[in-house]
């Protein structure tokens, strides 16, 4: 059986305990660093960051309900070679998913990483979570954020209302956040053998397993799952028609801010970065006659139909692309909505396995013969 230890809380406070726990990683000489988010300046948002001294834990807080960026791709970018050490990646379950499928298409390697997942309340917006902490100390939002999912939850984020997988998959070790009383201690639980050998190197008091997270599990993804379903029926409803999507998109100003943001949006050069979309101006005029106007920028819409057909398979909705829309286009919604029935069509959950390649990088014969037959 795996092993369930238990990180204690001193004085009623978790961050300082999960703080020691990543400290304790550190003393293990396997690992040589710990990503986490940081509280790095007093009024800012906590980033990831690369952690080498344990001293400077002390700004450690991945318990906050910030989400600025989805880390797949910086720990993509951590593992893409030799780094010469392990490090432990503290991450969201939506991240840990995002970098499964960047393993798999060999954008990154999970040789030197051990995955800390935790289960996730919910995060905030940026805006959001700037108005929620408003003055206050950065640790004290922390707080007062799980106080009130305690208590019955907090307004998050719309992709995490509708996030489904709030529990980690595929992590080495795991904080079981979900159900667990804050104010006592936080069970820890082994979850890959490498998980196990290095939960039982930091010497953590056991635990009993089964302490409610399931239960409180369960509950979280029938909330979420109802509200899932819910935001797919609103965004088929208007997006249709052609006509309804560009209604949809029509504030879309080509920043691509949402194909940065995206953890699974991964080439180099993009096609719309390239001379294809750099059109002439006796173009823009041919096309502006042809109907009487023409909006600016074009091709807004066929970028987002480009995206979806390159990552609806991977799409983990972290939610980030709407995270980064600066008109507030609900683009989460639109991918996820995509997203979900592309993956239904080949049972394809992403971040679900190492082994389970992605559906369009093999060929089975025996696929879609409905679709085939009709057109034989």
């Amino acid at each position: 059986m795996a092993t369930t230890a238990k990180i204690l809380i001193d004085g009623g406070n978790p961050i300082t305990a999960v703080q020691g726990f990543l400290r304790g990683l550190m003393e293990n000489e396997s690992i040589g660093g710990v990503l986490v988010p940081m509280h790095l300046f007093g009024k800012g948002i906590p980033m990831p960051t690369l952690v080498t001294d344990p001293d400077q834990l002390s700004g450690a807080d991945p318990l906050a309900p910030a989400f600025p960026m989805n880390s797949a791709k910086l720990l993509a970018r951590l593992t893409r070679g030799q780094a010469g050490e392990r490090i432990a990646a503290v991450m969201r379950p939506c991240e840990i998913r995002a970098f499964v499928e960047l393993v798999k298409l060999n954008q990154g390697s999970i040789d030197d990483v051990i995955l800390v997942g935790l289960d996730c309340m919910g995060a905030y917006d940026n805006i959001g979570y700037k108005a929620f902490r408003s003055d206050r100390e950065p640790f004290e939002s922390t707080l007062d954020f799980h106080r009130q999912v305690g208590n019955g939850g907090a307004e998050i984020a719309p992709a995490c209302m509708a996030c489904e997988h709030p529990a980690p998959e595929n992590a080495d070790i795991v904080l079981g956040l979900a159900g667990a009383d804050l104010s006592g201690h936080i069970p820890v639980m082994a979850a890959s053998p490498r998980g196990e050998s290095l939960l039982l190197s930091l010497g953590l008091p056991e635990a009993e397993p089964g302490t409610g997270r399931d239960a409180a599990l369960k509950a979280m993804v029938e909330v979420r799952t109802a509200n899932r379903d819910a935001m797919f029926e609103r965004t088929r409803a208007v997006t249709g028609t052609l006509t309804d999507l560009s209604e949809y998109l029509a504030s879309c100003v080509n920043c691509y801010n949402c194909r940065v943001a995206c953890p699974v949006c991964y080439c180099k050069e993009c096609v719309f970065n390239t001379d294809v979309f750099e059109h002439k101006p006796w173009q823009y005029m041919g096309w502006a006659k042809r109907k009487g106007s023409l909006k600016m920028p074009t091709d807004t819409v066929f970028y987002h139909l480009t995206r979806m057909a390159h990552m609806s398979m991977a799409c983990v909705g972290c939610g980030q692309c709407s995270n980064a829309c600066p008109n507030d286009i609900p683009v989460m919604e639109l991918f996820r909505t995509v997203a979900a029935r592309t993956q239904a069509s080949f049972d394809y959950v992403p971040g679900r396995s190492l082994d389970e390649p992605p559906p369009l990088s093999v060929f089975k014969e025996d696929e879609f013969q409905d679709a085939v037959s009709h057109m034989a």
